[in-house]
């Protein structure tokens, strides 16, 4: 059903709209996906009201875990370790400037509201403070309608880690391990791999455990994602979390053996969990590329265009996974986000699961528009990410390295 123009404003962001398909249609229940309104209160609030199940937490915890400096504040409460900064919103470069030079330079600030990058900014010296605020809070104002920001110590050479957590409506929670999301391109998430080659099994199983009951104490219900930041010590910080399934939950799935997308509904569905934390067990490794119709030798820029050969790669018994809505012919338009599909393999070791990802994307075709399928290639062919031993630069340097030979 159409439900309205092609804009995210006139289509997927449109509540009326699709409250109004789902009336049409005698939905049962709306799923939200990862993007749109997957974390927007309001509109759980209204499917509510009109007797349709959100598939997704309730209300009021969308809102808490939304507004950053109170999630926060509440896993703080909950025993989670926090990155050193405000403790809520900041209010004015004054009082930002004071809290900047108790937590030490270089400093982040970032938007309560949203994510995907947008309101953050580095700031290395209280020179360059008063700008810094400014642009992210101008930022933030037009992406999210909320112009308020908090701030944290930025810690260079960090690793983004994220645990993957199921509850359900009886104070039951269980986590399905950690994902490493560090190669990143402009704050957003590019590659992901399960199980994080930076933990020991120990740490696993203490934060995870830690995580899960923080959610359980909180009322959380439904799938979500806490996410952390790792310090070169191998120390880790609440960052936020998502109240949503996220792009990169196929690695879990993968990994774990298990249907996340049909807990979520069984949850949703008043069904206590069927899964014991003792039942869940990690089988080797898994890992996930974005394919974007970006340029990753120009920025990444949008590549929008129609898709004029799609041929994706061997399943290879069930090691190699698909997830796209895209055929050939399909049109990538302007007005969204670039992604084409996601690529995800698995192996008995990460070794063996780099070597058939690096197969896939070697066998997958896309004509018609840039991908990001070069850089992906670049990425895990490169020492660092073989290693194990990279962080959330590894892309500008990697991409870098190859633009200075290119240079020569």
């Amino acid at each position: 059903m159409c439900i309205g123009g092609p804009q995210s404003k006139d289509s997927y962001l449109n509540m009326r709209a699709l409250l109004q398909t789902a009336l049409q249609y005698d939905c049962q229940a709306v799923h939200p996906g990862w993007g749109f309104l997957a974390e927007n209160a309001l509109f759980a609030r209204l499917c509510e009201q009109q007797k349709t199940t959100f598939i997704g937490p309730s209300p009021e915890l969308i809102a808490l875990m939304g507004d950053k400096a109170r999630a926060k504040e509440t896993m703080k409460n909950a025993g989670l370790p926090l990155i050193p900064g405000s403790d809520g919103v900041v209010k004015g470069v004054a009082r930002t400037r004071e809290i900047a030079a108790q937590a030490g330079y270089p400093v982040l600030l970032k938007a309560r509201s949203g994510g995907g990058g947008k309101g953050m900014r580095i700031c290395r010296d209280a020179g360059h403070l008063a700008e810094m605020y400014e642009q992210a809070t101008i930022e933030a104002e037009k992406a999210f309608g909320d112009g308020a920001l908090y701030l944290e110590k930025f810690i260079e050479h960090g690793r983004h880690i994220e645990f993957q957590i199921l509850a359900d409506a009886f104070g039951n929670a269980v986590h399905f391990g950690e994902r490493e999301c560090s190669v990143q391109r402009n704050h957003q998430k590019l590659i992901e791999e399960a199980p994080s080659p930076a933990l020991a099994p120990e740490q696993r199983a203490e934060m995870g455990a830690r995580v899960a009951r923080a959610v359980a104490a909180a009322g959380y219900r439904n799938a979500g994602t806490v996410e952390f930041l790792m310090d070169e010590d191998g120390s880790l910080y609440f960052m936020e979390m998502n109240t949503r399934l996220q792009v990169e939950h196929p690695v879990s799935e993968m990994v774990y053996g298990v249907d996340l997308m049909e807990q979520q509904l069984r949850v949703a569905a008043n069904e206590p969990l069927a899964l014991r934390q003792e039942e869940i067990v990690a089988r080797g490794h898994a890992i996930e590329c974005r394919v974007n119709a970006e340029d990753p030798f120009d920025g990444f820029k949008g590549s929008p265009g129609t898709i004029a050969r799609f041929a994706p790669p061997a399943a290879q018994d069930g090691a190699v996974r698909v997830d796209t809505h895209v055929r050939q012919g399909a049109v990538i338009p302007p007005f969204y986000d670039s992604m084409i599909c996601k690529l995800i393999a698995h192996g008995a070791t990460r070794q063996q699961a780099i070597e058939r990802q690096l197969a896939a994307l070697r066998q997958f075709i896309i004509e018609g528009v840039s991908t990001t399928i070069p850089a992906h290639l670049l990425l895990l062919e490169s020492d660092e990410f073989r290693s194990g031993r990279y962080d959330t630069g590894i892309v500008p340097r990697v991409l870098g390295a190859l633009e200075k030979q290119r240079a020569r």
